[in-house]
This record gives C-alpha cells, sequence and structure tokens, in this order.
C-alpha cells in the first residue's frame, strides 16, 4: 500500500523578509513535526498545485502561528506563488546529488562542466540553503578554481539565467572590478560610445557592501527597472542604456552566490571572472573593456595581482567567445568628488555637462575607457579613438545622448543632496600623502548611502595636494541628524583617513 506523506497545511503570511531564503515556520507541537521528526534547519518539500519549492524549516514555539498552519517568508511565498489561506503540502527532501560534486571540490577536486552545471542549476531551483551555498563559495575561494574551472563555472552561470539576442553583430560593454569610492564612469562611457553610433546595453548592479553602485547613481536620475524587452526598444531608439540588471536576473545565479560571499568577506578571483562574464554573455555583450582599479586600499592591491586578473579575464573571455580587453588604473584614492548615489550622480552630470569644475579624474578616466572600446570596434583611424572620445564628450554630444537614454528609459530627473552636512576639516598643515579608501567608503555608508541615496561623502583632498589647517578635506551628508552622527562617531574612533606629511 502506497503511503502519502505529503502534509496539507494552509499559509499563514508572517511578514518575514529573509531575502533569497526560502523559510517554512511550523509549530513545533505540530503534527508534521511530530509524525516526521522535523526539527529546526530541516531541507523540506513545500507545494502546491503547479509550483514546487525547497525550504528551510523555522520552529515556532509561540502562538505565531497555529496548528495546520505553516509560515512563509516573503520569498518563499513569491517563489510558490502563493497568498495567505492557500493549501500547501509539505514532505521530506531525498538527498540532493550535486552536493556530492561540492564536497569533492571541498577536499581539492577539479570538476568539469556537468558537476559545475549540476551545482549551479540546483542553487538557481532553490535547492541549496544559504550554509550549502556557503560552503560551495568557500570551496571555490582563494586559488582553488583552474582556469578550466573557471569557464565551467561561467558557462554553468550563464545557461540557467535569460540570454538577450541583439541584431547588431559587435556588442560592446565596460566593467570595473570595484573597490574604489566614485569612479562612476559608466553613465559617462556609454553616453560617448552610444553618441558615436555604437550599440552598448549596460545592465549594471547596485551596491552590495559599497556606499553606490552604478544603478543606484542612475536610479537618482532616470528608471532603471527595466525588463529585457523595455532594455531592447531603449537600446534599439538610443543605441544604448544603462539599467539594473538585477530586473532581467541575466545570470540568477550570481546574485546568489554574491549575496554569500559579501557575508563571508569572500571574494574569490575565479568566482569573480564567472560572475562578470556570466553577466556580459547573458547579456549578448561580444566585446568587453574592463578596468582594474589597483592600489593599496583598493579591490585589487597589487601590480602582480592584476596581471594574474588580466590572464584570467583573457583566458575565460575566449573561451566563451567574448573579446577581452584589460585596462590597469590607479586606484590609490577615489575617483571624482561624490562618494554616495545622488553625489556621484552630480559628478557624472558635471562632466558631461562640461562644467568647470568638474572632476578632471572621472573625465580623463571615463575617455580613457571609452576610446578603448571606440578601438575594439575598429571604425576609428588607430590613434584617433581618445581624440574622438573627447570631442564627443567635450562637443556636448555624450550629454545629450545621456538625457536622450533617461528619458527613454522613463524620464531624466535632477538629484537632490541630503539635508545635513558636516565638514571635516585639517588639523594641520601637510600635503596630501595617501588616502584610505575603505574608511572613506565605510563613512559614506554610515551616513546612509546607498540605502538614502542623497547621503554619503563629498571629497576635497586628491593626493598631492597642499592642505593648510582649517582647510576642508571632504563633507558627509546625511538626511537624519542621527546616521550623521553615526558616521562622526566612527571617524571619531580612527587615528587617521586622509595622511598628510
Amino acid at each position: 500500500m502506497h503511503i502519502d506523506h505529503r502534509h496539507k497545511l494552509v499559509v499563514k503570511d508572517l511578514g518575514i523578509d529573509t531575502y533569497n531564503e526560502n523559510i517554512i515556520f511550523l509549530r513545533a507541537d505540530s503534527h508534521v513535526c511530530i509524525s516526521e521528526g522535523f526539527t529546526a534547519l530541516t531541507r523540506v518539500i513545500v507545494q502546491n498545485k503547479s509550483n514546487r519549492m525547497i525550504a528551510t524549516l523555522n520552529v515556532v514555539t509561540s502562538n505565531i502561528i497555529r496548528n495546520g498552519e505553516a509560515g512563509l517568508s516573503f520569498e518563499a511565498m513569491k517563489r510558490l506563488d502563493v497568498k495567505e489561506g492557500d493549501s500547501i503540502f509539505v514532505s521530506h527532501l531525498r538527498p540532493i546529488d550535486s552536493l556530492s560534486k561540492v564536497r569533492a571540490k571541498i577536499y581539492g577536486k577539479d570538476l568539469d562542466d556537468a558537476a559545475y552545471h549540476e551545482i549551479i542549476v540546483d542553487v538557481v531551483a532553490g535547492h541549496y540553503s544559504a550554509i550549502e551555498i556557503a560552503a560551495f563559495v568557500s570551496a571555490c575561494a582563494g586559488d582553488n578554481l583552474t582556469v578550466n574551472e573557471m569557464t565551467s563555472l561561467t558557462k554553468a552561470m550563464i545557461s540557467t539565467g535569460n540570454i538577450m539576442k541583439w541584431p547588431n553583430q559587435m556588442i560592446l560593454d565596460k566593467h570595473c572590478v570595484g573597490g574604489l569610492p566614485g569612479n562612476r564612469t559608466t553613465p559617462i562611457v556609454v553616453s560617448i560610445v552610444a553618441a558615436a553610433g555604437l550599440t552598448i546595453p549596460k545592465t549594471s548592479s547596485k551596491a552590495i557592501t559599497s556606499p553606490a553602485g552604478t544603478a543606484d547613481t542612475m536610479e537618482t536620475m532616470t528608471t532603471i527597472n527595466l525588463s529585457v524587452e523595455q532594455i531592447q526598444v531603449v537600446v534599439e531608439k538610443e543605441g544604448g542604456c544603462i539599467a539594473w540588471g538585477g530586473a532581467v536576473k541575466l545570470s540568477p545565479a550570481d546574485d546568489l552566490l554574491i549575496t554569500i560571499e559579501k557575508a563571508l568577506e569572500i571574494d574569490g578571483e575565479g568566482q569573480m571572472i564567472a560572475s562578470v562574464l556570466s553577466k556580459k554573455a547573458a547579456a549578448g555583450s561580444t566585446h568587453v573593456v574592463i578596468d582594474i582599479p589597483v592600489g593599496p586600499t583598493a579591490k585589487v592591491r597589487s601590480q602582480e595581482e592584476a596581471m594574474k586578473l588580466q590572464y584570467y579575464f583573457t583566458a575565460v573571455g575566449k573561451a566563451i567567445g567574448i573579446h577581452t580587453e584589460i585596462i590597469i588604473t590607479d586606484g590609490t584614492q577615489p575617483v571624482g568628488k561624490g562618494i554616495g548615489p545622488v553625489l556621484e550622480a552630480l559628478d557624472v552630470l558635471s562632466v558631461l555637462q562640461n562644467e568647470s569644475e568638474a572632476p578632471l579624474d572621472l573625465k580623463e578616466r571615463a575617455i580613457t575607457l571609452a576610446a578603448a572600446l571606440l578601438k575594439l570596434s575598429g571604425q576609428y583611424p588607430p590613434g584617433k579613438e581618445t581624440e574622438v572620445a573627447r570631442t564627443l564628450l567635450e562637443n556636448g554630444s555624450a550629454y545629450k545622448k545621456f538625457v536622450s537614454i533617461c528619458e527613454a528609459q522613463g524620464g531624466f530627473k535632477t538629484p537632490e543632496l541630503a539635508k545635513h552636512k558636516f565638514d571635516v576639516l585639517a588639523n594641520k598643515k601637510g600635503v596630501v600623502h595617501s588616502i584610505d579608501n575603505r574608511k572613506l567608503a565605510r563613512i559614506a555608508k554610515l551616513a546612509g548611502a546607498p540605502k538614502v541615496p542623497s547621503a554619503g561623502v563629498l571629497y576635497n583632498a586628491p593626493l598631492g595636494k597642499k592642505i593648510d589647517k582649517g582647510d576642508l578635506l571632504f563633507s558627509i551628508y546625511s538626511e537624519s541628524t542621527g546616521e550623521l552622527e553615526y558616521a562622526k562617531e566612527y571617524l571619531n574612533s580612527l587615528t587617521t583617513v586622509i595622511e598628510l606629511i
């Protein structure tokens, strides 16, 4: 006789956000937990008539839910497509086969294409708990992935997401590995390249641990939450876009892995390569310029490390059919003046509008990257690409294109700064010798960025600048006095952020 071990329960919406984790809440004294021996952190199958997922069990001993009910997190309700009062069924989870591959990787074994594909399919399907994803991320960290494995992981991440198709044979793109405050070159680069008549459908990330991502900055000026179809309409009309990649799920596995990497403060080279190139391939890019800033407090600390990344990006890019051009740049100090979504947006606009006070370093870096993309296109005389990029920026064509892109994405708006400000002044005379990028970024985050777009730091002390006692080093902007006090308290705990000699 067949025994059905599925237990019928009624959904209770508890209003709990668990981010990407599927969580189910059951009473400890429920018939389900007692009969099946379910305990906290048990992985179970949850399904209704049309959908199925794997969830982690949290056990409740209060009266927040009753017998016969099951609480679901926001993510679980969304994935299962249910509402309060709907019926669901809970049953035991069979062993997940791909976890044996993760264990093999933990013990140092090289995995092949099939193994990485099996793991990533299960990750995207929600079969892995956060703990199991953490085990995979840790096993791949450091130098634990060969170039072939990086390629396998990249291919697996591409195959589990959407892939955008374009009529043009050449699709340009750019990426910065990050780790440097400011450095908001993307909106300027896209505007120059699109103004040159080339195709550059840019999808960008929101910040996870930094004070701003390109998507955060763009969201202060236009709509970024576009569907694949909307992106295609904008690009067909304007030649480029600057949209949020998270909205189109081009590489959904990457979003899940990054969340765990950041929580563990692990940023493995192999996973970074796979992360970047999987999203570029999924966006349909054929030629990509990658900016690697190098500096003592940047993500990449040495020239040797940058050269290794250059090799990996080039080799894996070639294996998946993307031509990559690597540009190693100065990462010793912030690029531009603003750190935070609105402040960085104001930098971008000042460069595009050719204002006299626009940050020259941001302008020149954007021109360098745009020129590299123009060179990849092969449509300009060799050696003239920088001149073309500069002309398109300085004659107003890039700004006109930027506004047109914003209008096509939903309208252009001018960003506004936070209402509270605190100026940090020099307590002695000297010349700016070094800057701790990480501490500046932390101050901007404590002030509220990026969650509060108008918050952040306006930087005024570049390397080599002569400073008198009482001169402005930087200003902290915040929408609330409480957050401003958090930033000031952290600042007061530091011995130095900007070193003068």
